[in-house]
């Protein structure tokens, strides 16, 4: 899945293509929102909120959508060929100098713009974000100290915008082994501001990934094998571990 800073150059691509452009066609492959028509609309913008994307339209609408697993977003010149096939696409755009094709999106909703908040409002703190609120984060992790970092830091109703690859690596180079618990973490704080500073660093100059990834591989800086354990969070899908038994040793 996406991570927050893949996401937000998403919606940076979509915000140059179509911000200022009047829609001349729309549309929206979901049932429930196959009869929606907002053509002869202006695109306002696109921004996101953690891992979840809204593109404002006129003065009354966003459509927002989610990548999920398999989502993606192109954006091409008017009759260039899609890079996926057909039946793939989920949401259609088309001004007179752009057209952008949302594939398998995991969410597709046209909502008036005064329902964006309660399709994100349960989002916790955005770290890239202009509103990051760092002790609210924090607040909200430690109300599940018994869980586990590498899914707690996952949770996007406490932090938004973090998966699996910069969970462990924040993991990584805090020294904390995935598993433990929320409540055990030495320097919670510093943990949530390296979180942060991953993403920012993978938005502006993306680096080498010291554990994801790369089960069985040694460690770049004790020489260890680099460790995969399966990790389920509250929301019990399971989700690759990857770290360093040597440097984030269980405790």
């Amino acid at each position: 899945m996406p991570e927050g800073d893949a996401v937000l150059r998403t919606a940076r691509r979509l915000d140059r293509a179509l911000t200022g452009g009047v829609l001349t066609r729309t549309d929206v492959r979901v049932p429930r929102y196959a009869t929606v028509d907002l053509a002869g609309q202006p695109v306002t913008g696109t921004v996101t909120r953690g891992k979840h994307l809204l593109t404002r339209i006129g003065a009354d609408w966003t459509l927002h959508t989610h990548l999920k697993m398999d989502g993606s977003w192109a954006t091409l010149r008017p009759g260039q060929r899609w890079p996926k096939p057909a039946h793939m696409a989920r949401v259609v755009l088309e001004t007179d100098a752009t057209q952008a094709v949302g594939f398998l999106l995991g969410i597709v909703e046209v909502l008036p713009r005064a329902g964006e908040e309660e399709a994100v409002g349960h989002l916790g703190p955005d770290l890239l974000g202009a509103d990051w609120d760092e002790d609210e984060a924090v607040r909200r992790l430690l109300t599940h100290p018994d869980e586990p970092v590498f899914d707690a830091l996952r949770d996007q109703t406490s932090l938004a915008g973090l998966g699996t690859i910069w969970a462990a690596e924040t993991g990584f180079t805090m020294g904390i082994h995935p598993m433990t618990r929320v409540g055990d973490v030495p320097d919670l704080v510093r943990t949530v501001r390296v979180a942060r500073l991953k993403l920012q660093q993978a938005m502006e100059r993306p680096g080498p990934l010291a554990v994801y990834g790369r089960e069985r591989a040694v460690c770049r800086r004790c020489g260890t094998p680099i460790r995969r354990i399966e990790m389920g969070g509250r929301e019990g899908r399971p989700r690759p571990a990857y770290f360093c038994p040597n440097c984030q040793p269980a405790r």
